[in-house]
Order: structure tokens, then sequence, then C-alpha cells
């Protein structure tokens, strides 16, 4: 069985997936203690697969059809789902599903504006100077990367805890106009309610971020949380291990004790302005 590309999306794909998943195996009169003894796969994997509270990788997919002898529709369902999200790469799509499920983001960054808070021209002067990107790529990855915004005008959008080094006011990316732009942004985002914005000076002498910037995502419904850390030596990578997102949850305190307040942070950002027009 196969499904168009134009599959709508109504919730997220690790949803979609595992809402069918269970559709399936309800379908074979099979309970999931049963199907997971068959695969093989711990029964709260399965459990949270079908939730969508965990992505299913293309493995564990041809396994579930093997098992439940659905031929290659999970497989199929899966493929669909990635070029549905094909403009962002593959290891970091679980983590756009994440931001966008998340209650709670709590977010350091030490070198560039964060994602969720970059402007177009900011945006696409990044992506355009990275030589791994194809020069007929920028525009979707763009794309994606303002689409993944989109949580920031929901009804009930997230909470963010965003803490940005200094430094990130001062990197020029682009023209000295996107930079410009780019504060401007920062404090029409940094006065809304759901968003603390706060910046960690130079005279803090704090050495808690220099390792790499991070991110941790609290879910809802009792999910456990996640965490994304960026770092150049080994490569980007998700975590879902409890003492990893524990541990960046309490070096992200750390960095807010030394960041400025709001305010204070506010003000900041209104005088690095000057420095690029």
């Amino acid at each position: 069985m196969t499904f168009p590309p134009e599959t709508p999306l109504k919730v997220s794909p690790r949803h979609h997936f595992g809402q069918e998943l269970r559709r399936l195996r309800n379908a074979a009169q099979m309970s999931q203690k049963q199907l997971a003894r068959l695969i093989p796969l711990a029964t709260s994997q399965l459990s949270m697969i079908e939730t969508g509270a965990r992505p299913a990788s293309p493995e564990v997919a041809a396994k579930l059809d093997e098992a439940l002898g659905t031929g290659t529709t999970l497989v199929d369902l899966l493929e669909t789902l990635d070029r549905a999200a094909s403009q962002v790469p593959r290891w970091f799509r679980p983590w756009v599903e994440f931001e966008q499920e998340a209650t709670e983001l709590h977010v350091w960054e030490l070198a560039v504006m964060p994602g969720l808070l970059q402007t177009e021209g900011y945006a696409r002067a990044l992506i355009g100077r990275d030589f791994k990107v194809k020069r007929e790529h920028i525009d979707e990855l763009v794309d994606a990367r303002m689409e993944r915004q989109e949580i920031l005008r929901r009804d009930e959008p997230p909470m963010l805890w965003i803490v940005v080094d200094e430094a990130v006011l001062q990197r020029p990316i682009g023209s000295p106009e996107v930079m410009s732009a780019q504060l401007k942004h920062l404090l029409d985002v940094g006065d809304q309610p759901n968003i603390s914005l706060q910046v960690l000076p130079f005279t803090a002498h704090s050495v808690a971020g220099l390792l790499g910037a991070f991110a941790v995502a609290e879910l809802p419904a009792g999910a456990p949380p996640v965490a994304y850390v960026e770092s150049q030596p080994a490569g980007n990578r998700i975590t879902e291990r409890t003492s990893d997102v524990r541990a960046l949850a309490f070096r992200h305190s750390v960095i807010r004790s030394d960041a400025l307040s709001r305010r204070e942070s506010l003000n900041m950002i209104k005088e690095r302005i000057n420095l690029w027009t």
C-alpha cells in the first residue's frame, strides 16, 4: 500500500505514524505486548511509538510490517512523511516535531541567533554561507526555518526561556541592515509574555555554556523531556537520556542566573542596534 506525497499532515508525522500503527495492530487483533515480542521491542517503546512520543526508524517500520502482515504499508507511510518534511535534514526532523509539541523550550546559544528567533534575512545570510548547503537548496531551507516559527503564533504558544551570549549581538551575519533588522525583531519578540529573552554579558565571566549550544524541550501529558545538543567535533544530536537532559536543564539554569534580567537584556539589544545602523 502506498500513500500519495500530498498526504495532509493534520498532526505531527510521529503521531500520524503512531495512529496508523495502532489501527493496523487493532485490525490484526494483537496486543502491544504480543506485537512487541515479535519485533522484538520493549512494550514501553512500542507504546511510545503508538502515542507519537517517539519516532519509528525505517528498520522498526519494516519489522512492524512483517509482524502485522501489512506488506510495506508502514514503510511506505514513513517514507511519505519523510518526504513531506524533506526541507529539514532527516536527523533534525524529530527535534522539529518536539519543538511543535513542547510546552516549554529552554534554549542556550553562544554563537548565532536561535533559529526560532531568526529573521528571514538573517537565516538566509547564515544558511547561504554554509559550505555544506547547495545553492539550489537555500530557499527551501530558509522556508523550513521560518515555518518552525509558526509555533510562536499559535493561540497557545510554548513558553520560551532563551539566553544568548553577548557575542551573538555583535557577530556580523550578513549586512549591517540584516543585523539591524534582526536585533529590532528581538526587541519585538522580547516583549511577548511567553518569551523570556536574556543576554549573557561578557562581564559575567561565565563558562557554563562554552562547550556549545543546546535546547531542552518540556513535553505535554507527562512525556519525558528531550534535548538537542550542538557539538562541532562530534556532530549535533538529540538525546532522550534522563541524565543528559537533567544535566543540560541544570546548566541552562546556571547560565540564566549569570545573565542580565529581561529588561536589562532588551536595553543592551537597543544599544547594539546602534552598532549596526
